[in-house]
């Protein structure tokens, strides 16, 4: 039992360390988040993934944007795990190269200014360097959620959370974190972006009915309930 308990004290210790750490990727994050939101609310649109235990949390994040994080109010966002059609998978990896089997559906799916976020804890696989190498190819932006840097992936990547532990096991449960960090930024910026929406239909409104004239009864002036407003969606 004690050297059962010194595997869970050491295990605690490295995570600690290593979410401690995170705390200086929280801007990088919010960053993150704060420019996935524009990009969705402009018709942008998330890709994402990884391998094994990356590819679960690559879908992870993907429910939580189709799905919901916190807001129930918010409309469904573009997000797109690249690791959840296994008939697509097992054929690009039979007919050509599993190599190439996430490069392939990012040019396939991938627009200029879409986001595709490549989750690996080694920073190493060749199927992440080649799908950031096609992101960067087609205009968009590959990001990497990895292990210790540098790695190759991090070099390929135009933004960057690394963990500075080398324990896959660590490095997963810290991408946890910061994909749950992540969500939470770009709901929070969704809302500032729906609430400017809707001021600025109003402000419309209102100089809509200026221009017209005088309005003896100020009907037009008068703002419409919020569930008549035009409904912001992204792609």
């Amino acid at each position: 039992m004690g050297a059962l308990m010194e595997g869970v004290d050491t295990h605690l210790r490295r995570l600690g360390f290593a979410l401690r750490h995170l705390h200086y990727s929280a801007e990088e994050l919010h960053w993150w988040g704060v420019h996935l939101a524009l990009t969705l609310s402009r018709g942008g649109r998330l890709l994402t993934a990884g391998n094994g235990g990356s590819a679960a949390d690559a879908q992870h994040l993907v429910g939580e944007l189709v799905g919901r994080f916190r807001d129930h109010d918010r409309p469904p966002l573009s997000a797109l795990a690249l690791t959840a059609d296994g008939v697509v998978n097992s054929a690009i990896a039979n007919d050509f190269d599993y190599r190439t089997v996430f490069a392939r559906q990012v040019r396939a799916h991938a627009r200029s200014g879409d986001v595709v976020v490549l989750i690996s804890t080694s920073g190493a696989s060749p199927n992440m360097l080649a799908a950031a190498q096609a992101a960067t190819e087609v205009g968009a932006q590959p990001w990497g959620l990895t292990g210790p840097a540098p790695n190759p992936l991090a070099r390929l990547c135009t933004r960057l959370v690394a963990v500075p532990v080398a324990d896959t096991q660590i490095v997963q449960e810290v991408h946890q974190v910061a994909i749950h960090l992540f969500c939470g930024f770009v709901e929070e910026m969704l809302t500032d972006v729906r609430r400017t929406h809707a001021l600025a239909h109003l402000e419309q409104t209102r100089a809509l009915a200026r221009a017209a004239g005088p309005d003896p009864d100020g009907a037009a002036l008068t703002p419409r309930p919020q569930e008549h407003l035009p409904a912001w969606s992204p792609r």
